[in-house]
């Protein structure tokens, strides 16, 4: 499991990457003292270590069956409580969609805060 761990983190380290180089305003903050990603220091994503899963903010309107991902489902880090609203997980066995779902993440939190 800890190679699994491992290439989670890094295939997140690589799509962070990516996404600093290609998007305006996207940089590394924190959210659950985990580095995250950020698009004008709003949290869209980030690698759950604990779970070996990635995680996206897609707003609490989002319907995880509108993406082709069969293991995208409410992001739930507590023990006695619900999951947190609008924010989705999915395992590393689906690592191949981790970057279009980054991207589909980033472009609904941008809409949000160019709203405003």
């Amino acid at each position: 499991m800890q190679q699994q761990e491992y290439l989670g983190q890094r295939m997140y380290d690589e799509i962070a990457d990516q996404l600093l180089m290609e998007q305006s305003g996207v940089s590394i903050g924190r959210i659950m003292s985990t580095p995250a990603i950020t698009y004008h220091h709003k949290v869209f994503a980030f690698y759950a270590k604990k779970h070996n899963k990635m995680v996206f903010r897609f707003g609490k309107m989002f319907l995880p069956t509108t993406i082709p991902s069969t293991g995208c489902r409410p992001f739930n880090p507590f023990v006695n409580k619900g999951p947190l609203a609008g924010w989705y997980e999915v395992d590393y066995s689906e690592k191949a969609q981790w970057y279009d779902l980054a991207l589909l993440s980033l472009q609904n939190l941008k809409k949000e805060v160019d709203k405003n």
